[in-house]
């Protein structure tokens, strides 16, 4: 049976959970048994999807006091009592202690922003566990995490995986290389660990597929002061990222002279404006928005695509969008082929005549006024 280790961290709960579709992918879901580590309140949300879950402590600093070695004494007779053991197997009992309340505390929150920390951390649980693979969801705290750890444990990085093709025993990863001019297969010939960042949303796990979770808890005893402190907290401003909205206007080259225009329309039917590479290279909207290989992976219930050409850097950014609706000059255009409905024509003209009619349904199911 495989290992594989999924990192989670509180921001992006669901894509730990999708990273299990990976997993599927390297070994088959009957071949590997799934590992989740991270902040608490992620691995609670983890439960019934990984099977094994492990939850984080650590020592209080009372090595230099009589009741710290009296408490010690304790704790490991009760260990030894109750049967847990403290081998060099490679089962993950290793460094497990029982939760005594006043020696170990819950792993706080903040090793979790402390990459230094937290590299240490995840080192340790691949000593006592031997994982077969790592894999490390790409968002900021990934791509510092992911490089750091596997210069720790001596094996190669797969960084921004996109898809995975394996037959059991040959594995290639794939991920954009040349700013997404071309995708890169990577195969694997190292002992291991794999590991691998994977990009956002390009996976996806079915939640209704759910298992018994099993909960460990491993002691962290050489956590340094972190380098970080929380000094307050502040609700994040309303910075919404295109890859959680189930509507998205995107426009393209064709587009670029009433791109502006787009927010309206999105306003107008509760989406958000994405744009294609075009765009962005000419600074008429910010790289956050870009779909595509060098930018993001989204997966909207509707995706207008207006002024896109439809290239394969950037259809590749588009995962499993429920419909897709094309908007060119050009019926014969790329982007037309995996489109639903196409419209053949002018842009700008498509989107002032679509807000109107919106504008006239909203007008029709106001009560009129006496």
């Amino acid at each position: 049976m495989k290992k594989c280790l999924i990192y989670a961290g509180k921001e992006n709960i669901q894509d730990a959970i999708d990273l299990i579709d990976a997993a599927d992918r390297l070994y088959g879901r009957e071949a590997a048994e799934i590992y989740g580590f991270g902040d608490p309140e992620a691995l609670q949300e983890l439960e019934g999807h990984f099977d094994v879950l492990i939850r984080g402590e650590v020592r209080k600093d009372l090595e230099n006091t009589e009741q710290a070695s009296a408490e010690q004494a304790s704790a490991e007779q009760a260990s030894a009592e109750q049967g847990m053991r403290h081998d060099d197997s490679r089962d993950g009992t290793q460094g497990m202690r029982q939760y005594s309340g006043s020696e170990y505390t819950v792993i706080h929150e903040e090793i979790f922003y402390d990459i230094k920390n937290l590299t240490n951390c995840m080192e340790k649980l691949h000593r006592l566990y031997d994982f077969h693979s790592i894999l490390i969801p790409a968002d900021h705290v990934g791509r510092m995490l992911a490089p750091r750890l596997s210069m720790r444990l001596k094996t190669g990085l797969t960084a921004d995986v996109t898809a995975i093709e394996s037959d059991g025993e040959n594995i290639e990863l794939i991920r954009p290389a040349y700013s997404g001019k071309l995708m890169a297969a990577i195969k694997n010939r190292g002992a291991g660990p794999l590991m691998m960042s994977v990009r956002q949303k390009v996976f996806q796990w079915d939640r209704s597929r759910t298992v018994k979770s099993r909960w460990q808890t491993v002691s962290f005893d050489h956590i340094q002061e972190p380098g970080i402190k929380l000094l307050r907290r502040k609700k994040q401003e309303s910075a919404a990222d295109i890859r959680e909205s189930e509507v998205l206007i995107a426009g393209g080259g064709g587009a670029a002279r009433y791109f502006n225009e787009l927010e309206a329309l999105a306003q107008a039917l509760k989406g958000q404006v994405a744009a294609s590479r075009k765009i962005i290279d000419q600074d008429i909207a910010p790289r956050s928005i870009q779909v595509g290989q060098s930018g993001k992976t989204v997966s909207p219930k509707l995706y207008i695509a207006i002024g896109i050409s439809g290239s394969i850097q950037h259809i590749e950014g588009l995962k499993t969008p429920e419909h897709v609706i094309a908007v060119n000059k050009k019926s014969r255009a790329p982007i037309c082929s995996i489109a639903d409905i196409v419209v053949a024509g002018d842009g700008k003209v498509f989107v002032e005549k679509l807000l109107e009619r919106i504008h006239q349904g909203k007008n029709q199911d106001e009560p009129a006024k006496e």
